[in-house]
């Protein structure tokens, strides 16, 4: 597979899964081109519902199908689905730890011009502090379609984090399987260095590693693409003999992937962490890469972070 969308993948595996399960079927909010949906539609017109511009009625459907035994995979946009839809989430979905996935695209600075209203940079946050809700970010297309199925055979809430932007291909080995809950290491380094990354920052914590392997430093890079529930058995076998943790993510450094990283670090190995992803701010418009760029998400914003703050140990 080569540059392709998370949510593109997305698309394409969801039509495949309807093809399989008749029990599969796609909510969406007047989106289904950009989200993807629109593939299902194309193999299974019946079970594709559009609800219109209306979010929260949008996560009150696929409840509804939920309670009569459907598997509702409901999409919009990241922004909307984690914030106008809250209230529907965690009373309707969670609470009731009902089976609907909720695969919400366009996350993160790589919106692009969209703009800070449509950069969800929260998200993972306010899904992770739900109970009952499981939480990932697939990173390449190749882990995304593995993801859309495995989803459907575990019983209860998911939500799906997915880009906008194409992504090079990572998970290439023949023999990659995606396991809900279960880490991949992507590069095996150094010790002294461990880097933990989610969604679009696997890809630029690899180009970073290659930059960084010029300067004499050859980090540990692992994959999480589940931020919830977290592996913490890998998280501490790579940590109990770090020096540094860096968590990389296209999210706030608040309530992410950083975060869970740090409370899971706190309670059983501390160690030195450093944070990158956007800190405390909110995005803006502008080309996937300048924002990389600007907010300290690119590759070269990362061996600089990584190279200053760890100069003892380089």
């Amino acid at each position: 597979m080569g540059k392709i969308a998370t949510r593109e993948a997305y698309g394409k595996a969801l039509a495949a899964l309807a093809l399989e399960n008749k029990n599969i079927v796609a909510v969406d909010a007047d989106l289904s081109g950009s989200t993807k949906t629109a593939e299902l539609k194309k193999v299974a017109v019946e079970r594709h519902f559009n609800v219109g511009i209306a979010e929260s009625n949008l996560i009150g459907v696929s409840a509804g199908l939920a309670c009569n035994g459907k598997i509702p995979y409901c999409s919009t946009f990241a922004i909307f689905a984690t914030g106008r839809a809250y209230d529907q989430v965690r009373n309707t979905v969670a609470y009731g730890k009902l089976n609907v996935k909720i695969c919400a695209t366009h996350a993160g600075l790589t919106v692009g011009e969209d703009g800070a209203t449509h950069q969800a940079l929260e998200d993972l946050a306010l899904m992770r502090v739900i109970p009952n809700m499981t939480v990932i970010q697939p990173c390449d297309g190749i882990e995304t379609e593995q993801c859309i199925k495995a989803i459907s055979q575990y019983y209860g809430p998911v939500y799906v984090r997915l880009g906008r932007s194409a992504v090079e291909a990572v998970n290439t080995n023949p023999d990659y399987k995606f396991e809900i809950g279960k880490g991949v290491v992507i590069h095996e380094g150094d010790k002294d260095i461990v880097m933990i990354a989610t969604g679009v920052m696997v890809q630029q914590s690899l180009q970073a590693i290659e930059q960084l392997k010029e300067k004499g430093i050859n980090p540990t890079l692992i994959n999480i693409h589940t931020i919830k529930p977290l592996d913490e058995e890998l998280i501490l076998k790579y940590a109990k003999d770090a020096k540094y943790i860096v968590s990389l993510e296209e999210h706030n450094i608040y309530g992410g992937l950083g975060s869970a990283v740090a409370e899971c670090l706190a309670k059983q190995c501390p160690r030195k962490q450093i944070f990158i992803g956007t800190q405390d701010t909110f995005g803006e418009s502008g080309k996937p890469d300048q924002l990389l760029e600007k907010y300290g998400l690119s590759a070269n914003k990362i061996v600089e972070r990584i190279v200053n703050e760890c100069k003892g140990t380089c």
